[in-house]
């Protein structure tokens, strides 16, 4: 398929999923055909690739958990190292991003891609850039560990992106202080919900009136089980399946069950308030209040806050891990 007719069988596709899970294994559909496409365009020109490799994506696509529009937020791994190989999978990057932009999904602001060379390394590179981040322990370090604990392998060898992020877990359990330096990083979110239990809605632009769903709504739940899932080595990436995971350790019992329910809310909400791709990848971002009835400003509310209570949960378990 061309990067045309894969973009016309999104558009003819998307809208007609119809729930959260639905989506995303549409998504993967997509970025599959896109990965075939563009492996074949280099294959025509560069031969096949020259060793083993991993492609991953991060992001909301990591966790399982896009919207009708997502950016884009993809890596490679190859297995060995060489300025031909580098090479390759640097062209073959290139690829991947212009492939996925032709097929609407819009290019990461902040260049997280395959097509950047700091995305698109050897193994033995990307152990070496995790260190580096790991060491230098600066916001920008943190926040990369963090967009890279959520890979998760599209096309390729799995047990890479494993390995890799053993050797987070190890750093952390020789230095548990990361941990601090990771809830630092993650713990200022956008409240939504005020002290009287009103919205508390963008008041100017064009999104005034609605509320920052990404921010107030979705960052809460999944920067707080994502520290949970690091602290405890849990190797799954999407957020309901981490709160699953940690739900079965003894020290959590049922702490985390009825948030699993509420980030499943939160997923469909955005759903069903989001099916038209008319709107911008901005747009997506936002939830108009106006549009729930009672009983859905009722529920959201209460979403809202649980998020914000589990923020202070996992907040109250690290610097409870730290002071011992």
């Amino acid at each position: 398929m061309s990067y045309i007719e894969i973009k016309q069988w999104r558009d003819s596709q998307i809208e007609k999923q119809e729930s959260s899970d639905e989506l995303n294994v549409f998504h993967d559909s997509i970025m599959k055909k896109v990965f075939e496409t563009a492996l074949k365009k280099v294959k025509e020109k560069a031969g096949p690739p020259p060793c083993r490799f991993a492609w991953f994506v991060m992001g909301s696509a990591g966790r399982f958990e896009q919207a009708i529009i997502s950016d884009q937020d993809h890596g490679i791994v190859y297995e060995e190292d060489g300025e031909e190989n580098s090479a390759y999978f640097n062209t073959f990057g290139k690829e991947l991003a212009f492939g996925l932009h032709e097929a609407s999904y819009p290019y990461c602001d902040g260049n997280v891609m395959s097509s950047n060379p700091v995305w698109c390394r050897s193994k033995a590179s990307w152990t070496e850039q995790l260190k580096k981040w790991l060491k230098e322990e600066s916001f920008d370090s943190i926040r990369y560990l963090l967009i890279f604990y959520d890979a998760r392998v599209i096309e390729g060898e799995s047990e890479y992106i494993l390995y890799l992020k053993k050797q987070i877990h190890n750093a952390i359990k020789k230095k548990p202080d990361l941990l601090d330096r990771f809830l630092e990083n993650t713990i200022h979110t956008k409240k939504a919900v005020g002290f009287f239990q009103q919205f508390l809605p963008e008041t100017h632009g064009s999104h005034a009136g609605s509320i920052d769903i990404k921010q107030s709504g979705f960052l809460p739940y999944v920067n707080a089980v994502r520290l949970l899932a690091l602290k405890e080595n849990i190797e799954a990436a999407s957020t309901l399946s981490r709160i699953e995971a940690l739900s079965q350790l003894p020290k959590y019992g049922r702490e985390l069950q009825d948030y699993k329910s509420d980030f499943g809310k939160l997923l469909h909400y955005r759903l069903m308030y989001h099916k038209k791709m008319t709107e911008s990848y901005d747009d997506i971002h936002y939830l108009d209040v106006k549009e729930l009835n009672k009983n859905e400003r009722k529920e959201l509310k209460q979403i809202l806050k649980d998020g914000q209570k589990l923020q202070d949960y996992t907040q109250s378990v690290i610097k409870g891990m730290m002071s011992r």
